[in-house]
């Protein structure tokens, strides 16, 4: 407990480790043997693994333990920030303004989550929409959902044909 010179009141200090999540993903990852060439590929034929045999519980790369991840660790601890960051704002509008304000949050993006469509031709949904933007407070915020909206492959199919389709007008 700490004392302020000031008006010699008391001052807590406070525990910013509540306010940050905690890395989900292993600090270190084991080596494992692999092929004598290349480090870390696994050598099939050293293993023995045949097409139709299953592969020996002793000699596999990738351990139960060790999996390997097909996204960067501070995509989830970003997700688990913005949860936690979420859970926090909620519980201080619970204790200002009662419980019917985070409810009454909840209703409205559970409100605007399920009545939001958008065809192929503009985006197919992807991401977030303005709607729940707005209601997150994440309107001002541009992330890669926003840029990239998947139909750079080609993709996407006529706006008539969706249409029909989403109505059961398809004849």
């Amino acid at each position: 407990m700490l004392i302020c010179m000031k008006c010699s009141a008391q001052l807590h200090k406070v525990d910013v480790s509540v306010l940050l999540p905690s890395p989900p993903h292993p600090t270190s990852i084991p080596s494992t043997p692999g092929a004598p060439s290349a480090p870390g590929v696994h050598d099939t034929l050293r293993s023995n693994l045949l097409l139709s045999a299953p592969p020996p519980k002793t000699a596999s790369l990738a351990s139960t333990s060790s999996q390997t991840q097909s996204f960067h660790p501070l995509e989830s601890r970003l997700s688990r920030w913005r949860a936690q960051q979420e859970t926090l704002k909620m519980e201080l509008l619970r204790r200002q303004f009662g419980i019917a304000e985070p409810v009454r949050r909840g209703m409205e993006m559970s409100i605007v989550l399920a009545g939001e469509w958008r065809p192929m031709s503009l985006g197919c949904g992807m991401g977030a929409s303005v709607h729940a933007d707005i209601l997150a407070g994440r309107d001002a915020e541009i992330g890669w959902e926003d840029v990239f909206l998947g139909g750079e492959m080609g993709e996407g199919g006529d706006f008539h044909v969706e249409m029909e389709g989403r109505f059961g007008m398809a004849w």
